[in-house]
């Protein structure tokens, strides 16, 4: 929430600081606080669905075999920021079934690396990754900068939905001068009526002593923001004439991601690397599109449970790429990698319910999870995952009670091996299959069929790959 009328404001429980540190303070508390409910706020295209993964898994295996490297040497394979775990267990799992010959698999030592204890300690006790113990290793450290491994000895580097959540400046030009946007956060008063010891709440705040903010009502959800624009101090911000560059492309007073934590795990890759390597890999969210980084009305960052999540700026990304001198950054939807790789045609389960004739319509929130279910149940008379998931649709308590025991049934009747998430991807020869039963719900084949193959939206998911020169 974002407040701009002084006079209007609630309690003030901090300073004037530039967004990326209030990023980092309150991103740090909300993985903290909520790092186990993370799929209650957002999912992402990894954590339940199998898709991506196994396309990076098809991907590499391609890719090593071409390679033609016989030796036995290890392949070391890093994943930044591997949340629940299950993008390691089904790329794994994948490598594993495509590799008969025992040519890569076997050579594989899969990394994941986070700077929290706990991350790592969730993604490790996934039950797929069981059967892969041997080929896993956990790294606590922030992901710029992974003091003890060498130079030149990664094979493959993996983020998924990461740089958004890495460290964000927001910058704007003003004339040959260049600002960016400060924050001061203030808690609304509702919840400060509720706190009797003000001073004591402050402090453990603002050292984020966890311990005492938990003798606290929960506060995330009540976080107001101010905001206002000063000038850039340069002599910590990497990258400056890159950055100004930039800028002067930028209409005044236009403010645009930069994203300097994805900068540094480019600059961190770059050492990584071997020479032969694969690459490195980040899919997120954002866009490299120029009229779009140059509208005012552009949404540079959402924020879900708490959590600050900023738009990926590629455009930038690609020039400091350049300027590191990283190797060349390949851009693609997302989209388009995950088909490719695998060899077909794909669509988002969201972008199927797009074309629904209802979904331009005013539905209520029941209606819209009605239309979702109905759609799983017609998907899932066809489609087959490899993986038992027992699909998670909390049904909201609001909802009218015969409405609620219908979805409820609805819930009860979808397999665990359908369709395993709401952000899941589906194959061409899936819809196919299902044409009749969402045919019967109201879809239009050839609505969706035109969906398999239409451009990404200026703002998507993209994958950003770089590789060594």
């Amino acid at each position: 929430m974002m407040l701009q009328d002084a006079d209007a404001l609630p309690q003030l429980i901090g300073d004037y600081k530039p967004v990326d540190q209030w990023q980092v303070h309150i991103n740090t508390l909300f993985y903290r606080f909520r790092g186990d409910q993370i799929r209650s706020f957002y999912q992402t295209f990894a954590s339940a669905d199998h898709r991506l993964a196994h396309a990076l898994a098809a991907d590499y295996f391609e890719k090593a075999v071409k390679r033609a490297k016989t030796s036995g040497s290890p392949l070391t394979i890093l994943e930044l920021g591997p949340g629940n775990g299950n993008l390691a267990a089904c790329f794994l799992s994948h490598l594993r079934a495509l590799d008969r010959d025992g040519v890569v698999y076997p050579r594989v030592r899969y990394m994941l690396v986070d700077w929290e204890q706990a991350v790592l300690d969730a993604a490790l006790a996934h039950p797929e990754l069981a059967s892969h113990r041997d080929r896993l290793a956990t790294h606590l450290c922030t992901v710029d900068r992974l003091d003890g491994v060498a130079d030149g000895s990664v094979d493959r580097i993996i983020c998924n939905e990461l740089w958004n959540d890495l460290p964000t400046k927001l910058m704007s030009r003003q004339g040959n001068d260049i600002e960016e946007e400060f924050l001061r956060p203030n808690l609304s008063e509702a919840l400060h009526a509720k706190i009797s010891d003000w001073a004591a709440f402050v402090r453990a705040f603002d050292a984020m002593a966890m311990e005492a903010l938990k003798g606290f009502p929960p506060f995330l959800d009540d976080l107001v923001w101010e905001r206002e624009y000063r000038a850039v101090e340069w002599k910590a911000i990497p990258y400056r004439k890159t950055i100004t560059d930039f800028l002067k492309r930028i209409d005044e007073k236009v403010v645009v991601p930069v994203n300097l934590g994805a900068y540094a795990t480019i600059k961190e890759a770059k050492r990584l690397l071997a020479p032969d390597a694969i690459g490195f890999s980040s899919f997120d969210a954002g866009t490299a599109d120029m009229k779009v980084l140059n509208d005012p009305e552009k949404p540079c960052y959402g924020q879900f449970g708490g959590q600050q999540s900023f738009m990926v700026n590629f455009a930038l990304a690609e020039a400091v790429t350049k300027q590191l001198e990283a190797g060349p950054m390949r851009l693609e939807s997302q989209r388009e990698f995950v088909g490719r790789s695998l060899g077909t045609n794909v669509v988002t389960l969201m972008d199927l319910i797009a074309t629904h004739p209802s979904a331009g319509t005013r539905m209520s929130p029941w209606e819209q999870d009605r239309l979702m279910l109905k759609t799983l149940r017609a998907l899932n008379e066809t489609y087959r995952s490899p993986y038992a998931r027992p699909l998670n649709f909390p049904i909201p308590l609001e909802m009218p009670p015969e409405e609620r025991e219908t979805l409820q049934a609805l819930v009860r009747s979808l397999t665990p091996t359908g369709v395993p998430d709401t952000v899941a991807y589906l194959t061409e020869e899936e819809l196919a299959l299902a044409s009749k039963d969402l045919e019967d719900i109201g879809y239009d084949p050839q609505s969706f069929m035109i969906a398999l193959t239409a451009p990404p939206s200026p703002v998507d998911y993209f994958h950003a790959l770089v590789r060594p020169h």
